[in-house]
């Protein structure tokens, strides 16, 4: 499998101060004055994690595409937010710092309830969003079980103590394998779903997440377990506050989060609409990049 893709590096990377003492690193792709769309990674991913087509996408069609490392990953400061809907906050501090006054989101998977919960912090900066095979709420008038995601409930308070040992320890042992990245993530891959397999056997998706994984993990690591956390917590928000338009794309075979998850919150959301993608596996959506921007961004003209 060819490692020696390179991707094109972002137009533009930086860090924004949210709070005293703290920060979120970015990437943005695109053209710097167009509408502007904050992709929301997954658990594990930052700023980084856009599939190439997104990119490529967003430079033809005139979009301002922002990468956002959450909390405790790639540049952004180790952070405990109360619940989902605290991050917010943090997001619109770096909107300002950008000069962004409205933003449609996109979230695949752990990033789908912070897609989600932008559009209930801010209702009159957030006129849509997108989600990709996004985790669903495990707490709260619309919690459903099942699913992976349940382990992380029961772990919690493990978790939420093995937040700063583990986000400390994984970045030298990232780095000390970083040579042999392409045959562990070929190992991965080996063991996934059919539809999780064929993608990252494409060069170009390959290479985007080792970039993301290997550089968003050289300082700190603790992103991916306090997602976790809070997703073993109420969001801070129902389903039944997000006003806006949300766009979900949902693959049949997805083993991470099951199909009946996105079918449960699409029936709780206020003003939704489901892609089934037939035979896709939990990264499918990815696939799904071009006309995931194209339907979001008309959205609200």
């Amino acid at each position: 499998m060819s490692e020696r893709v390179r991707l094109e590096p972002p137009r533009l990377e930086g860090v924004v101060r949210v709070a005293p003492g703290r920060r979120l690193g970015f990437a943005e792709y695109g053209d710097p004055d167009g509408p502007a769309v904050a992709w929301f990674h997954g658990t594990p991913g930052g700023r980084r994690q856009v599939p190439v087509e997104a990119r490529t996408y967003a430079a033809d069609a005139g979009l301002r595409l922002i990468g956002i490392d959450r909390p405790g990953i790639g540049r952004s400061t180790p952070h405990l937010h109360r619940d989902v809907l605290s991050f917010t906050g943090d997001l619109a501090a770096l909107l300002d710092a950008r000069g962004i006054d409205t933003v449609r989101t996109i979230g695949l998977s752990g990033g789908g309830p912070y897609a989600l919960a932008a559009a209930v912090g801010m209702p009159d900066r957030v006129p849509g969003v997108a989600v990709l095979g996004g985790v669903a709420p495990t707490r709260g008038v619309d919690a459903i079980g099942g699913g992976p995601i349940q382990l992380a409930v029961r772990l919690a308070p493990l978790l939420r103590a093995a937040r700063v040992p583990v986000g400390a320890l994984l970045p030298p042992l990232i780095q000390l394998i970083k040579p042999a990245g392409g045959s562990i993530l070929d190992l991965y891959a080996a063991v996934q779903p059919r539809g999780d397999k064929e993608l990252l056997a494409i060069p170009e998706f390959k290479a985007m997440f080792l970039d993301d994984l290997i550089g968003g993990t050289r300082r700190s690591a603790q992103a991916p377990l306090a997602d976790l956390v809070l997703f073993s917590r109420p969001w801070g928000f129902d389903l039944a506050d997000v006003a806006v338009p949300v766009r979900w794309w949902h693959g049949d075979a997805d083993h991470i989060v099951p199909l009946h998850h996105g079918e449960h919150c699409i029936g709780r959301l206020p003003d939704a609409t489901l892609s089934v993608l037939p035979g896709v596996s939990h990264l499918g959506g990815l696939s799904e990049a071009r006309d995931v921007l194209k339907e979001i961004t008309d959205i609200g003209g």
